[in-house]
Formats: structure tokens, C-alpha cells, sequence
């Protein structure tokens, strides 16, 4: 799959079995007043938000770079998934968590809320909508790797918030079916309220993972060491390169980085390169006995010079962004 449309599918997949997941949800917890059922439809509400959220930066960061912004829009995607980590945290979490400690507290007594055949079959349908979702956006987030932990550390924060947030959505629904059972076996009905908490909790823990994960990025995510010790190395090779005095690196899209080095330049190379083509030697035999001519020839050399630098320097960024497809952008400057 190509980055143009990396994380669209599970983030579409997602909002439509939302959608309808947010609406029985919602009747169901309506008609019965059950705290753990009213968490679940704020828990789906906030997610359907959160996708579309997602939707709309997956579409802002394929803008092409232009002349406010030369590094592209990449950087929107991490953004908006902030926005909507933020949007799990507040609306998903503090809702819930509120609103089934209010019915908790305002009780009066343990019936809070009776056993539903109607709130299970309900819970079994989202979990089965919710599990299709996830499935989707687990198997985007592998794609053709390996499961390690590697995947996840690396993923797009897009895709990523997607699994969390289905995995989530599972988690809550189990939580919930296993209240209802409680409900079930003991006729106590503080469990209801339990259980909402409980979803409240876990959407609260889900939201400061992703928080932090979009707040690497946002404030400028950097190639891993390894990564820079291979670039510094492949750099050094260069005879023109005797030392690297400044590295820098920041991420301007999901695995698409920008490289900035200071080095230390030896330009001896680039002159043993004219020297041996014999371009000099035919010059100077054609000038050695006219000063003038050979004064012109010297200043013909210091505009050849820079550019025989450039070059070079042009080559040196090709050769970086073949052997290491994730650098886009190299700017290698002269100490």
C-alpha cells in the first residue's frame, strides 16, 4: 500500500462500524438507563468524532509542499490525531468516568440498573462489528511484517489510533458483557456503574498513549541512533567529508524525514579529479607565456570551484536518499 492512502481504509472501516454502533448503543442506553451502556455509547460516540477527525488529516497532510510550506504537509496528520487523542481523553473519558460516578453516588440504593437481554444482544453485535474493525486495522498496521514491537513503535499514529481504538472499543464491550452477567448472577446492579468506570478508565489510558505518541512528532521526531550512526557513516566515506561537526533530523511525514549536516569539507579530491583529466595541464600549456591569459584562467577557477562543490555535494544527497529511502530531504552544508 502506498503512503498516499496508508490508514485510510482502517479509519474508514472504523467510522461506518461506529456509526452504527453509536446508534444502538445510544437507544439501548436510553430506554434502560444503564451507566456501563450510556460509557459505551459516549465511548463509540467519541471514536465515530475521533475518525472523522483522523479523515480529515489523512486528507490535509497529502497536500503538496508549496511556498509556505516546503517540507509538505505532513506534520497535519500528527496534528488532527492529537485533536482527536485529546477528544478520547475529554469527551470519551471524562464523561463516562462522571457520569457513571453520578449514577453511582445518586443511586440511593443497588438497584441501579436491571439485567437486559436486549443490552446483551446489543453488546454482542457491536463486539462483532467492533472485532471486524479492529481485525482491519491490525492487519493495515503489520501489513507484510513480522508482529514485534517494532511495529507499533514505529507505526503512523493515524493507523495506530485506530487499533487502540477498536482494540479499546473490544475491551469496553467484555467489560460490559461481564457486568451484565454480574448484574445476572447477584440482582446487584452497582455493578452497571462499576463497569462504566472501569470504560472511562480505559479510554483515559488509551488517550495519554496516543497523546504522547502525536507529541513526538509534533515537536519534531528524529531518526533512531542506529539509523544516524549509518548516515554519519556513509558520510564519512567521502573523501571530500573529513568531519561532521552537526547533525540534525525531524520527521515531516509518517517515515519521511528531513537531514540537515554540517561538515567539514576536504577539497584536495575534487582537485586530483581536474588534475588527472588533464583539463589544467592543456590550459596552462596553452596560456603559460601570457600572464593575462593565466590570471583569466584563475578566475574561471573560482567560479568552477563552487560548482564543481555543488556537484558533488548534489551526489552525496542522491546516494543518501537511494541507500535510505525514509530521508527526503538532505541539506549538507560546508563548516
Amino acid at each position: 500500500m502506498t503512503n498516499k492512502v496508508h490508514g485510510s481504509k482502517s479509519v474508514i472501516a472504523a467510522l461506518l462500524g461506529n456509526v452504527i454502533v453509536t446508534s444502538i448503543k445510544t437507544m439501548v442506553a436510553f430506554f434502560s438507563g444503564s451507566a456501563s451502556m450510556f460509557a459505551e455509547s459516549v465511548h463509540s460516540f467519541a471514536d465515530t468524532l475521533n475518525q472523522s477527525l483522523l479523515l480529515v488529516g489523512l486528507k490535509r497532510s497529502k497536500k503538496p509542499a508549496d511556498a509556505s510550506r516546503g517540507y509538505g504537509y505532513g506534520i497535519e496528520r500528527f496534528f488532527w490525531s492529537l485533536i482527536s487523542a485529546c477528544g478520547i481523553l475529554f469527551i470519551g473519558a471524562g464523561v463516562t468516568v462522571y457520569h457513571s460516578i453520578d449514577s453511582l453516588i445518586h443511586s440511593g440504593n443497588s438497584e441501579i440498573h436491571n439485567f437486559s437481554y436486549i443490552t446483551v444482544v446489543v453488546l454482542i453485535i457491536s463486539f462483532i462489528i467492533e472485532g471486524i474493525t479492529f481485525t482491519i486495522a491490525l492487519k493495515e498496521l503489520k501489513g507484510k511484517r513480522k508482529f514485534s514491537k517494532k511495529i507499533f513503535s514505529d507505526a503512523d499514529p493515524v493507523t495506530l489510533a485506530v487499533v487502540y481504538e477498536d482494540g479499546a472499543a473490544v475491551l469496553g464491550v467484555l467489560v460490559v458483557l461481564f457486568t451484565q452477567f454480574l448484574i445476572y448472577m447477584t440482582g446487584n446492579g452497582i455493578y452497571d456503574s462499576v463497569g462504566g468506570i472501569i470504560v472511562g478508565l480505559i479510554l483515559g489510558f488509551l488517550a495519554v498513549i496516543l497523546i504522547t505518541k502525536n507529541h513526538q512528532y509534533i515537536i519534531g521526531k528524529s531518526l533512531d541512533k542506529n539509523v544516524i550512526e549509518e548516515i554519519t557513516e556513509f558520510l564519512l566515506e567521502d573523501p571530500c567529508i573529513e568531519n561532521i561537526s552537526e547533525f540534525k533530523s525531524v520527521a515531516v511525514d509518517i517515515n519521511k524525514y528531513r537531514i540537515s549536516a554540517t561538515v567539514e569539507w576536504n577539497g584536495s579530491p575534487l582537485y586530483e579529479e581536474i588534475y588527472h583529466d588533464g583539463d589544467l595541464k592543456e590550459e596552462f600549456n596553452e596560456i603559460k607565456d601570457d600572464f593575462g591569459e593565466f590570471a583569466k584562467l584563475m578566475f574561471k577557477m573560482t567560479d568552477r570551484i563552487p560548482r564543481l562543490v555543488g556537484n558533488h555535494i548534489d551526489k552525496i544527497e542522491k546516494k543518501i536518499t537511494e541507500k535510505f529511502p525514509q530521508i527526503v530531504y538532505v541539506d549538507i552544508e560546508i563548516n
